[in-house]
């Protein structure tokens, strides 16, 4: 790939309407770029701030030519768009995150297996994939059902080796699709192991590999937003703690309670695989802190993240910015923390209420939504930034003049 400048007047190519595209956009706009996102909701977030919006499926070819026609740049605003069509773009116009990147994030064993050869800590792993040679399609419908019994025993039977081999507890996964904790099983005892292998003969999985980790006993979760752009330059936001509720990012806390030692240590992390995977753009390395100070990365997002979004109105450049810069090869921002912060996600049974605080909102207080029609229960519908003298006073603040957040979780 030929790296190219892109300048303040050309236009970048968003595959996805979501919040993250959105900010993408609202950052980009201010530095002279103009946007055009594609996605299938006639009214996605993005789309209200964007120049244009091409209504289209992921995989519409004819959907993402047109994308091709409209960008100077393309990017995506998600992992979950379709790699081939990334693919195919890289052809038709300037990609410079690629489809490589892209599949391997998709795939937790592709990306643990990558993470692992490049010798940085992952948990120890197994694998459950389906045998091919056992799932060959043949006439008969009675040596079809024999085929497939015999693949789920096998899986069951890796798992249950599995088991033996890196102990209990375990979490099995996916290696393809979900999120915010959807497919996931925790496998603590028998009754577990039973609720987990029945998955592999479930529908829904019938073309499913998974991927099974030994269980992190951490002591908190951490994440570290990276960026690189086209000429090597390589940038790490501070490191943020975060804390999930119902498998869901909560809260963010930035400067992390881990000690500096520790700090050093998940930022060269991210520079590590940044430096490895070739990185263009911004990518997001979620990690587990244990008491002893080791650190275990869990999986990456290549795209500005949840866990991120603190920068927006704490650091010198937001992740936003510094994945616009990234992308059209521009000097990187500096990512100096300016003030310590708390973000908290806005879900959909909080709106309301916090509708009704806005004329008493403290001052501390930035808040972000996303123009999101319909508060869903548990659906993300925009954050606040917190920002105080430190970390203590902000999480006062949420507790005492915000207690509605902790309370509808």
């Amino acid at each position: 790939m030929s790296y190219r400048n892109i300048l303040p007047g050309s236009t970048i190519g968003i595959l996805g309407g979501g919040q993250l595209g959105r900010m993408m956009a609202l950052a980009g706009k201010a530095m002279g770029y103009c946007f055009v996102t594609l996605d299938p909701s006639h009214n996605c977030s993005c789309s209200q701030v964007a120049d244009d919006h091409i209504i289209a499926e992921y995989k519409d070819t004819k959907g993402a030519n047109l994308l091709a026609d409209k960008s100077q740049v393309i990017t995506y605003e998600f992992e979950n768009v379709d790699a081939e069509v990334v693919e195919n773009l890289e052809k038709l116009s300037y990609v410079p995150q690629g489809s490589i990147l892209l599949k391997i994030t998709q795939n937790r064993i592709m990306e643990k297996r990558a993470l692992q050869s490049f010798g940085l800590p992952v948990a120890p792993f197994e694998i459950i994939n389906r045998d091919p040679f056992e799932m060959v399609n043949v006439d008969t419908t009675s040596h079809l059902k024999l085929v497939a019994t015999s693949a789920i025993t096998r899986m069951e039977a890796i798992l249950m080796k599995a088991i033996d081999t890196l102990g209990l507890p375990l979490i099995m996964k996916t290696a393809t699709g979900g999120y915010d904790g959807k497919g996931q099983w925790i496998i603590r005892n028998e009754r577990d192991y039973l609720t987990a292998s029945q998955v592999f003969s479930q529908p829904e999985y019938a073309d499913i590999d998974f991927i099974v980790e030994k269980f992190i006993d951490f002591e908190r979760e951490i994440s570290v937003v990276v960026a690189r752009n086209c000429r090597g330059e390589i940038e790490t936001f501070p490191v943020a703690e975060n804390k999930h509720v119902n498998n869901i990012l909560h809260m963010s806390i930035v400067p992390a309670h881990i000690p500096a030692a520790a700090e050093q240590h998940a930022r060269q992390i991210a520079v590590d695989i940044a430096e490895q995977l070739g990185l263009l753009g911004v990518l997001a390395v979620e990690m587990f802190y244990q008491a002893d100070g080791n650190i275990y990365i869990n999986e990456l997002a290549p795209r500005p993240h949840n866990s991120g979004h603190y920068t927006m109105d704490a650091c010198e450049t937001s992740q936003f910015e510094q994945h616009v810069r990234a992308i059209c090869n521009l000097p990187l921002g500096n990512t100096t923390l300016l003030t310590p912060v708390v973000m908290v996600n806005l879900l959909g049974q909080h709106i309301q209420p916090f509708t009704e605080l806005l004329p008493e909102l403290p001052k501390q207080v930035k808040f972000h939504l996303y123009g999101k029609q319909g508060a869903v229960h548990n659906r993300k519908m925009g954050h606040i930034n917190v920002v105080a003298e430190d970390v203590k006073q902000a999480l006062v603040i949420i507790a005492t003049k915000l207690s509605f957040i902790e309370e509808l979780l």
